[in-house]
């Protein structure tokens, strides 16, 4: 089993052409060879796609519901990461379609995030969407307390961000990634192979919103966020 990403899951790929291999993919499976098809994998590896590029709209359409008035938003991508190019498309995508200015920062260290906060603040951007990143999840503390040093309204992906006073995430549930991988493993210790076995997608989504943190920074959550929540810190 891999578990950090495509990174980890083309390394393993490079290294075995038998050994099976169960994957959990913040990418496209099929374009990064993983797979040659969804539903037939065609070879030594299968696993889960966690629709990180997908999911930008729905988590741009969130944050802008939760700061209705924000006229310019930002988008933090790590520029080393081989999504990083369609992540930026679908930040665009997003924003275009909802009517604001986007402002991409950029970070893949930890100097950098600093420093891209500190640049954004002039601008006056009114929300915050980070990207999908095992960097940045690595970083999480950090960037949750860079958003709340310079008041920024922030979505994530994932509940942790949420967990450690970020303010809203969505995105797959990883108690439900963990089950389906874990199942796969099982099934192939028992004899079935990746091939056999689609990749699949998650069907389990977590909203977690801390009112908390809304309430620090002056947001009152609109009840149409709160009845579609997973949970709500308080």
């Amino acid at each position: 089993m891999t578990s950090g990403g495509d990174i980890v899951a083309a390394t393993a790929k490079a290294a075995t052409t038998t050994i099976p291999i169960v994957f959990i993919s913040g990418g496209d499976p099929v374009a990064r060879g993983f797979a040659t098809s969804l539903a037939r994998p065609g070879g030594n590896m299968t696993g889960v796609s966690l629709l990180v590029i997908e999911l930008v709209p729905k988590r741009v359409e969130l944050v802008r519901d939760l700061v209705p008035n924000a006229a310019r938003i930002a988008g933090l991508i790590n520029p080393k990461n081989s999504n990083a190019g369609r992540n930026l498309a679908a930040l665009q995508d997003a924003a275009r379609e909802k009517g604001v200015q986007l402002h991409i920062m950029e970070a893949s260290n930890e100097t950098e995030l600093e420093t891209a906060f500190a640049n954004l603040a002039p601008l006056q951007a009114g929300a915050l969407v980070v990207g999908a990143d095992p960097f940045f999840n690595a970083r999480r503390d950090q960037i949750v307390a860079l958003a709340a040093r310079y008041s920024l309204p922030a979505m994530y992906e994932w509940r942790e961000f949420v967990d450690a006073g970020g303010l809203i995430s969505y995105g797959p549930s990883l108690t439900g990634v963990y089950r389906q991988v874990g199942t796969y493993v099982g099934r192939v210790l028992s004899g079935e192979k990746p091939t056999d076995l689609p990749v699949v997608q998650p069907t389990l989504f977590d909203l977690v919103v801390n009112l908390n943190t809304a309430k620090t920074l002056g947001l009152t959550v609109p009840q149409s966020i709160l009845a579609r929540a997973s949970e709500v810190i308080e």
